[in-house]
């Protein structure tokens, strides 16, 4: 595992944070709307797998792009470009859907009902969390600076989507 984050790391924070954030934007938009929590699952489960696989394909093409301009192994990267997306891939997929458990469980087991937007804010926490530790611990840095930075990030999108949702709730 840690080879893979020393190999790709750049994707795995790129697909991750992005996922989480976009799968989290829907929720939060969702609940500032007061949708049902089925149609949460559909859209989150719809955008993890087509956002994932359109930064995967833009990855790819960039990666190549980038091989085609520079020669086939800029700066001596001998990483196909297949490898990158599909690390971006892999990445926005497993962190990406960290926020959509709870409304999996809830559909499952029928719990949380009325707690399941708080318990996708702790999970959505958690991801960032986690994506901020390993960022730290693979570049030698404060891992508690980077957990804090990924957090505040995240955690700004995050808000400004429940806005945009509950706003629009009352406008449209």
């Amino acid at each position: 595992m840690k080879r893979f984050f020393k190999n790709y790391l750049k994707e795995f924070v790129y697909g991750a944070l992005d996922g989480t954030v976009t799968t989290f934007a829907i929720i939060a938009g969702s609940a500032g709307a007061n949708l049902d929590s089925k149609i949460v699952l559909i859209l989150g489960i719809s955008n993890v797998l087509a956002d994932g696989f359109s930064m995967a394909s833009s990855n790819y093409l960039s990666e190549k792009s980038e091989r085609e301009q520079c020669g086939d192994e800029p700066k001596g990267i001998k990483i196909k470009p297949f490898r990158h997306a599909f690390a971006t891939f892999i990445s926005f997929i497993v962190i990406g859907s960290i926020p959509l458990l709870p409304y999996l469980f809830n559909a499952i087991f029928d719990i949380w009902n009325d707690k399941i937007f708080i318990i996708s804010c702790i999970f959505t926490s958690v991801a960032f969390i986690l994506v901020g530790q390993i960022r730290g611990r693979m570049t030698n840095k404060n891992e508690f600076f980077s957990v804090f930075e990924t957090l505040a990030i995240g955690g700004v999108a995050a808000t400004v989507a429940y806005a945009v949702g509950a706003f629009l709730a009352k406008v449209v």
